[in-house]
């Protein structure tokens, strides 16, 4: 069952935002705390799409508000992105998560997840009308622009693709999840790699 029996028609942001608490589109919604929808401006120049919220985020109910939306906004910053430009959300909006003593562990969406929740993510974009969705890792990318994308070829590209929504412009990079696991050079030179890709996407919304 996918999600789209809940999202109301030609709803606005803080519309669907407040019919996502209802979701009930596959099983991630009863573990989870509460659905974490997305922040930002509704009439944005740029979305930012990623994965599935964190732990810290699903008990905050905000999206990338943990360790990899600190590096996030980091990047952004040095890249010269604008806040007021920007809107950010994930392509599973409940998080997916294994418990580990006290712990809840991250668990990768499935594609099931993703399909389930397309329709939010979809009503989003023909309601913010952005310039450029830049995806942020696989499942973001992969949601939108087909399983057979892969990030690691043609990140930082700028990409036309119609996702079904009609001709729209992406960018594809990794997640900044993937940059807080690396270590001393390799994390400078992964962060650098990441802000030179958010750069390429700031220029393209100029």
């Amino acid at each position: 069952m996918s999600a789209a029996e809940w999202v109301p028609e030609n709803a606005g942001i803080p519309e669907l935002r407040e019919a996502a608490k209802s979701c009930h589109g596959c099983e991630l919604w009863e573990p989870a705390t509460q659905v974490v929808f997305s922040a930002g401006n509704p009439q944005a120049k740029m979305i930012l799409v990623g994965e599935q919220p964190v732990d810290v985020e699903d008990r905050e109910g905000i999206p990338f508000v943990g360790p990899a939306g600190r590096l996030l906004q980091r990047a952004l910053d040095d890249a010269g992105a604008v806040r007021s430009d920007l809107y950010v959300t994930n392509a599973v909006k409940h998080f997916r998560f294994t418990v580990r003593g006290k712990r809840r562990i991250h668990a990768t969406p499935e594609v099931t997840h993703i399909v389930a929740c397309r329709p939010w993510l979809e009503a989003e974009i023909q309601q913010v009308r952005p310039r450029l969705i830049v995806c942020l890792g696989a499942t973001a990318a992969r949601s939108l622009l087909g399983s057979d994308f892969r990030v690691t070829k043609q990140r930082g590209q700028l990409i036309e693709a119609d996702p079904g929504l009609g001709t729209l412009r992406f960018l594809a990079t990794v997640h900044p999840s993937a940059i807080l696991r690396t270590r001393g050079e390799e994390h400078e030179q992964a962060y650098a790699a990441f802000v030179d890709d958010l750069r390429v996407a700031v220029e393209a919304c100029r």
